[in-house]
C-alpha cells in the first residue's frame, strides 16, 4: 500500500518519471529473482547446518 501511495504521489509530480517505473519494475524484478533464489538457498543450508549442529544437544535432551 506505502509504495502505490508513493507511487501516486511521484505520478502527481513527475508524471514522465512515474510511467517509466512502472514499465520499467518488470524489468528490475526479474532481474533480481536470482538473488532471492540464492538467498532462500543459503537460508535453507545454513538451518540445515544449525539442525546439524544442535542434533547432539537435542538427543540428549536439551530445548
Amino acid at each position: 500500500m506505502l509504495g502505490f501511495l508513493l507511487w501516486c504521489i511521484l505520478f502527481i509530480v513527475c508524471w514522465p518519471l512515474a510511467i517509466g517505473a512502472l514499465l520499467l519494475w518488470p524489468l528490475v524484478w526479474l532481474m533480481l529473482l536470482p538473488f532471492r533464489l540464492l538467498g532462500i538457498a543459503v537460508d535453507g543450508a545454513f538451518a540445515l547446518l544449525r539442525a546439524i549442529v544442535m542434533l547432539p544437544a537435542r538427543v540428549l535432551g536439551g530445548r
